[in-house]
């Protein structure tokens, strides 16, 4: 469309060259039109602020870059972001341009303005050159001896002149000076242009671009690895399936739409900016081709004469056309770079969303096995529980098979859950490996003592409500845990009772030598008592073993009966023959004495009584035949 309008323009400016070949050259060119540039400088610094911002999401995409394809798109969009930043500076400099070409033109038109303040220094160091010169040629006239009054006078004459030049001189610098520092158009372009090289040097892609259309593409800025070294490092990364890493890739997945859709949200942002900004340069351009039209029909009638001033205002519309086409073309290469970046962004959105869709549906896979998994086995400890409530029917061996399944259900459940959730086989049996050990060191006694515990209860183990000794304490078992059991203890000494006193061992005791575990046979409440007495001096040791083995036998046939039975019992109960369980005396010689060794079974519940009794029947059978010597002596 800008094809017709240039054709013309061209042929107006070189009819305008021809005609004015011979026009004065130091003619002042007409003064351009106030307001010629297309942006404000506060427009310009706003623009290139969310220019280098919008840059600066690059990092987010190189972060959220793991996979070669997205190493690729990011590499894409790195050179089109070079290109769209260093365009940006162009448009912002040559805006710059036109602002300096504005305050230039209302210098040249004010006569304080530094520009004509530079002029009248010309004219006068050119004045003050020729005063000295015509001073420095009286001087030699004076030399020569042509001196007279009339050259003395003129030699003041012009000394006058020249101190006056040289006040005017150091008026107009201070003049100039002062302009220079409150001329606000001027300051204003030059801090402008200030303002841009310090953008710049905060991007170093931009730092160094004079030019746009830079046909090497940009580096990636700082210490960016090449997209080949991403992508194969990116290639060697190990492939991870355990629910927990399936989880993070998807709660990554998620972030990773979310930012690439907020880089759109501010290219779009960064786009419409571009849009509204290229509004002002294209209505300025049409301004000029209608200008230069009406220029051209004009140069058509005009006359020589005016042909200079046609000519003059041709180049200033050349040039206002130059400067601002500068910045039209590339607010347009903004915007198709631009929508180009946003297509990139678009691809990477979407196979972004495939990836987190695969990775959702992988993560339910995982779950669902899972599920399944864990169905299954506590369908299996279901089945367990029922074959041994109804094959089992000993309480004590089904307590046992149920505490089994019990522990194997959650050691499978903890196993099953930790090999789904870990990442790599590998790291997790070293990890349960150094666990065990650390565990093994650290509670040696606990572990020892949980072992001790199916030692306890096994076959001919203990439970609740049995009687036994562990070294010198008896007790009745009242809880018996994991780690550690809890005993009444019993009087030994008196009538069978409690002492009021709970006695705690660790279940570790069965593994230990000394001390030693005793445990009453369930159903038999019976023991042996045993009597050493050293006997007196008798002419027949016979007859006093037979009346001590009547005393003996006279208590103990009371309890005959029960003893019996539970004799019966204990037979049956290790299936095995327990022999007779009546009173026994053994005699025996020691130390020059006759000694008597007295062996009788007792009921538990009458252990104390039946020990009484024994003892006044051993006692009277012994008085009765003693015909003197020292008193018998007794032990149990």
């Amino acid at each position: 469309m800008r094809r017709p309008f240039l054709l013309v323009l061209l042929a107006a400016l070189g009819m305008g060259c021809a005609l004015g070949a011979a026009a004065d050259s130091k003619a002042p060119a007409p003064a351009r039109d106030s307001g010629v540039s297309v942006l404000t400088a506060d427009q310009v610094i706003e623009i290139l602020d969310q220019t280098v911002d919008w840059y600066r999401t690059l990092g987010t995409q190189q972060q959220n870059a793991t996979q070669p394809s997205d190493l690729l798109i990011l590499f894409a969009n790195r050179q089109t972001a070079d290109k769209v930043v260093a365009l940006a500076f162009e448009i912002a400099r040559a805006n710059a341009e036109l602002l300096s070409s504005e305050a230039s033109a209302g210098q040249n038109a004010d006569a304080s303005s530094p520009q004509a303040l530079d002029r009248q220094r010309a004219e006068l160091e050119a004045k003050q050159k020729s005063i000295e010169d015509e001073m420095a040629a009286d001087r030699r006239s004076a030399a020569s001896g042509k001196a007279g009054a009339a050259l003395a006078a003129t030699l003041l004459e012009l000394q006058g002149e020249l101190a006056m030049v040289a006040a005017r001189k150091n008026l107009l610098d201070t003049m100039t000076d002062f302009v220079n520092e409150s001329d606000p158009k001027g300051a204003g372009a030059n801090a402008l242009k200030a303002h841009i090289d310090a953008i710049a040097a905060t991007i170093p892609s931009a730092s160094a671009a004079t030019a746009p259309a830079s046909p090497t593409p940009a580096a990636p800025a700082g210490n960016s690895p090449s997209p080949m070294a991403m992508m194969g490092a990116a290639a060697a990364a190990p492939v991870r399936s355990g629910i927990w890493e399936l989880g993070a890739s998807a709660l990554r997945l998620r972030n990773k739409v979310k930012d690439i859709d907020v880089v759109d949200e501010r290219t779009t942002a960064l786009a419409e900016t571009f849009q509204t900004a290229s509004a002002a340069p294209l209505k300025q351009l049409k301004a000029y081709s209608a200008r230069s039209d009406e220029l051209a029909s004009q140069a058509d009638s005009a006359a020589s004469a005016a042909l200079k001033d046609l000519r003059n205002e041709f180049d200033t519309l050349a040039w206002l056309f130059k400067q601002t086409s500068s910045i039209l073309i590339p607010l347009s290469e903004e915007r198709v770079l631009l929508q180009q970046y946003r297509h990139n962004l678009g691809n990477w959105r979407d196979s972004t969303e495939r990836q987190y869709h695969d990775a959702l549906k992988a993560l339910g896979v995982r779950l669902g096995i899972l599920a399944c998994i864990l169905a299954a086995v506590f369908v299996l400890a279901e089945v367990w529980r029922r074959a041994v409530l109804r094959f089992s029917h000993e309480p004590r061996r089904r307590y046992q098979l149920l505490l089994v399944r019990k522990i194997a259900l959650w050691a499978a459940i903890i196993v099953i859950v930790g090999l789904s959730f870990v990442t790599e086989i590998s790291t997790f049996a070293t990890f349960a490996g150094l666990l065990t050990a650390g565990l093994a060191v650290a509670m040696q006694s606990v572990l020892v003592s949980v072992v001790g515990y199916f030692f306890l209860i096994g076959k001919y183990g203990i439970r609740v409500g049995d009687r036994i000794q562990i070294g010198t304490v008896v007790g009745e078992v009242i809880d018996l845990g994991l780690v550690r059991m809890h005993l009444m203890e019993l009087n030994t000494q008196g009538p069978l009772g409690p002492t009021g006193r709970v006695v705690a061992f660790a279940n570790l005791i069965v593994f230990q030598a000394s001390g030693g575990l005793f445990k009453q046979i369930p159903g038999v409440n019976i023991s042996w008592h045993e009597m050493t007495l050293t006997l007196p001096m008798v002419k027949d040791y016979a007859a006093l073993k037979e009346r001590l083995l009547a005393a003996v036998g006279n208590v103990s046939s009371q309890y005959r009966e029960e003893i019996a039975r539970q004799t019966k019992e204990l037979q049956r109960s290790t299936a095995s023959a327990v022999g007779d369980v009546s009173p026994h005396v053994q005699m025996h010689l020691a130390d020059g004495r006759m000694q008597a060794l007295i062996r009788y079974p007792v009921h538990l519940e009458n252990a104390a009584e039946i020990d009484e009794r024994v003892s006044e029947a051993v006692l009277q059978a012994l008085g009765e035949s003693s015909e003197g010597g020292p008193p018998p002596g007794s032990g149990r």
